[in-house]
């Protein structure tokens, strides 16, 4: 099995996820009390797909998130450089049209979508900068992009009591639910060390974004990024 280290070397964290594959979805809504499924629909409103609109869906893993966008009417393209999460994707959403890439050096043509949107993935990719700037370049003028991330919980003492459940609860919780708990806590210790909400947000100007702005989901322990391009 493999666990990534947080230098976060592509192959390390592919690996890692084609390791999990199988069982991710459920895993992640084990480990988070059930959260993601509200976090989804909040991201689904905050991309507000319609149809006829084209959306990519980045580190989509097995598509689940990228389903209300389909749902809604538009061109959906879950795209994830895991290949074992494509696999398992296209075995259960055969329709969707899975494509590898890589999130740094994205395999679509400038202009593209009118929506970008990436959830829990941000932080496994090597180059966050990159990303960014691939995002907005991909992105039509006058398209979006919604960023779903951990974040920094606002509430000090909770923030306290998250970090805990993050690096002494969680690991013992994925070794019961997962098939690869050593890739949870490369997981953990992301989350941990990724940067906070304000910090997201002059990133995501610095690479070209306007109008950005976040909003907290469960007291900050998730962000909700967008920007526009003009």
């Amino acid at each position: 099995m493999t666990r990534a280290s947080l230098d976060k070397q592509p192959h390390e964290v592919a690996s890692m996820f084609d390791d999990v594959a199988a069982h991710y979805d459920l895993t992640n809504d084990v480990l988070s009390l059930g959260q993601t499924r509200l976090w989804r629909k909040e991201v689904a409103k905050a991309v507000d797909a319609r149809p006829a609109q084209k959306v990519l869906d980045l580190a989509a893993g097995t598509a689940t998130s990228s389903q209300p966008f389909a749902a809604a009417g538009a061109y959906t393209v879950p795209c994830d450089f895991s290949l074992g999460m494509l696999k398992v994707g296209k075995e259960r959403q055969p329709h969707m049209p899975f494509t590898a890439g890589d999130a740094t050096k994205l395999p679509f043509r400038d202009d593209t979508f009118d929506a970008v949107t990436i959830s829990f993935g941000l932080r496994n990719v090597q180059d966050t900068d990159a990303a960014l700037r691939e995002m907005y370049r991909v992105t039509k003028p006058g398209g979006r992009v919604v960023i779903c991330e951990f974040s920094q919980p606002t509430w000090k003492p909770f923030r306290t009591v998250y970090t805990e459940y993050l690096m002494r609860a969680l690991p013992p919780v994925a070794t019961a639910v997962s098939s690869n708990p050593e890739a949870y806590v490369y997981l953990a210790e992301s989350i941990r060390a990724w940067p906070a909400q304000d910090a997201l947000a002059a990133r995501l100007q610095g690479a070209g974004w306007s109008k950005v702005a976040w909003r907290n989901l469960t007291g900050g322990v998730v962000a909700l990024h967008r920007g526009f391009k003009a």
